[in-house]
């Protein structure tokens, strides 16, 4: 997989012509003129621990991920199947990878979120077709999503509290305290909040898991079952849960370049100056034209390039780190469960107490705790990311489609009017709706129908059926708005080629679940 280039990284920053000029005393980047700002940009650090530390989308992208589709998903994969389905998990990973690392670029090549170039398609189509989809998931994903959280939660309050109480909590009360908890703190935070969560959880998770895989290591013989496809009968599901949420559902790629975005650095942080300077043209969702979302890098001062491709590298391997880590985490939750729960059909409320006893008997009653903290920061991180995303998308989107919302866009409270805050019809106003709406619409399904495994195999699936289209998109405009003569933005010939055997590898496997469940057409054994 193509690595993002820094080319002229190696050359010192403190070279005449590249040197970065210190704001004066008193003064701050804004109170330059453009030029001077360009100048004056600080350089990133490309350490390996500094770079880490810069992380902060791909790690969001990672952890709205590792929650529902690992702790239950693959689970249930390997307690009723063993490790037929191991297979999933590599062709997942690999297929999928471009269709996500194409956000990345776009954002980090234009400054701009592919919602904008999705609304240069003929009437915008693209856009009505996510807004509904992501509605659609808002109620549905989000149910599946939440209520994997509470379960786990609920489990936990039980194993510890319930005896000594002599009662215990419905489910449904967890899902309800989750969820409020959730928004009212997306409602008084901003993008960084997100991103501080996504980190903390996904430290925690992953030492605890492989800490416990290692206690009592599986065979190496069990990596063949990579290589061997098996569809066993009544499977189609949890199959399409995987393709659908393993790392995370393409859908997500969208909020991935909206966080990218929101983090402001890079050509995000730089895209108004150059505007400004004539060095790329404004974008006017009312008369969209790709190639205003176009900027050539060659115009750009050489230190702004070096500036722009350095925040390219690191959103690279941001994304690139968290994808190996999800991968290693599926893996490990699907040997585990084989080992341990299989033959065993997980489902039902209990469904987490059934997984925690992988940790119960492999390694004690000890540790089994620890797991469920954290499986919980993992399926909360989740619902979190989830809150916070498909809503800026729904956003998103009203700003490319109504002139009113786009008057009054962007959702960081910090930058925002009163009138922003007092116009229903402002993106922020439509983000905190959505938000809430989604948490109000999930709840009623769950407390309708609260079986933990279903919910989320069903919004698994649903992710897994819009995939196609998006993948299409991501790969579309990356190749169509970022100048091919720009070799550190411009996907590599490799990249270009595996997207499209990517997209049409997923939407063959799409093809496939679809004749299976709809028109009880059964290939490969079902």
């Amino acid at each position: 997989m193509e690595e993002g280039t820094d080319k002229n990284q190696s050359a010192s920053s403190d070279s005449p012509d590249q040197a970065s000029v210190e704001p004066a005393a008193g003064e701050t980047l804004e109170s330059l003129t453009s030029e001077e700002s360009l100048a004056a940009l600080e350089l990133p650090d490309m350490s390996f621990g500094k770079m880490i530390s810069h992380f902060g989308p791909g790690i969001i992208l990672m952890m709205t991920g590792i929650g529902t589709s690992h702790i239950i998903t693959a689970p249930t994969a390997g307690g009723r199947f063993a490790y037929a389905l191991m297979w999933c998990i590599p062709v997942a990973y690999v297929f999928k990878y471009y269709g996500f690392e194409m956000a990345f670029r776009f954002t980090n090549a234009t400054g701009k979120s592919l919602i904008e170039a999705y609304g240069t398609a003929w009437k915008k189509w693209p856009l009505w077709y996510v807004m509904a989809t992501t509605i659609l998931q808002c109620v549905i994903g989000q149910a599946g999503r939440l209520i994997a959280a509470a379960a786990v939660l609920y489990f936990l309050f039980s194993y510890l509290f319930s005896e000594a109480l002599g009662f215990e909590i419905p489910i449904e009360i967890f899902a309800a305290v989750l969820g409020a908890f959730c928004v009212f703190i997306l409602l008084r935070g901003n993008y960084k909040i997100v991103e501080r969560v996504a980190k903390i959880a996904a430290g925690f998770l992953f030492v605890t898991t492989v800490f416990v895989f290692f206690v009592n290591p599986p065979s190496i013989s069990v990596v063949q079952y990579f290589f061997i496809f098996d569809m066993p009968p009544g499977s189609w599901l949890i199959i399409a849960g995987f393709l659908g949420l393993l790392p995370t559902g393409i859908d997500v790629s969208l909020q991935a370049s909206e966080w990218g975005k929101a983090k402001k650095v890079g050509m995000g942080r730089i895209r108004g100056t150059l505007e400004e300077m004539g060095l790329a043209r404004r974008f006017d969702p009312f008369a969209p034209k790709m190639e205003d979302l176009t900027v050539d890098t060659s115009r750009l001062p050489a230190h702004a390039q070096i500036y722009c491709q350095r925040w390219f590298t690191i959103g690279l391997w941001d994304f690139r780190l968290g994808h190996i880590v999800s991968f290693i985490i599926a893996c490990i939750f699907l040997i585990l469960a084989a080992i341990w729960m299989y033959p065993s059909e997980v489902s039902g409320q209990d469904v987490i107490g059934d997984i925690a006893r992988i940790f119960t008997e492999s390694v004690g009653n000890g540790l089994m705790v620890i797991f469920l903290i954290g499986a919980f920061a993992a399926t909360f991180s989740t619902v979190f990311n989830y809150f916070d995303g498909w809503p800026r998308i729904v956003g998103a989107c009203c700003r490319n489609i109504f002139p009113a919302t786009a008057g009054l866009q962007g959702v960081d409270r910090a930058e925002l009017s009163s009138e922003h805050k007092s116009k229903w019809y402002s993106e922020y106003n439509i983000y905190r709706a959505t938000m809430i709406f989604s948490l109000v619409a999930a709840l009623m399904i769950i407390i309708g129908m609260p079986r933990p495994v279903y919910l989320v195999l069903v919004a698994s699936a649903l992710a897994f059926f819009v995939a196609p289209v998006i993948y299409f998109f991501n790969v579309y405009y990356c190749l169509k708005i970022i100048p091919k003569k720009d070799k550190a933005f411009y996907p590599s010939t490799f990249a270009r080629y595996f997207s499209f055997l990517s997209l049409f590898v997923f939407t063959g496997l799409s093809g496939i679940l679809i004749m299976a469940r709809i028109f009880n057409i059964t290939l490969f054994g079902g």
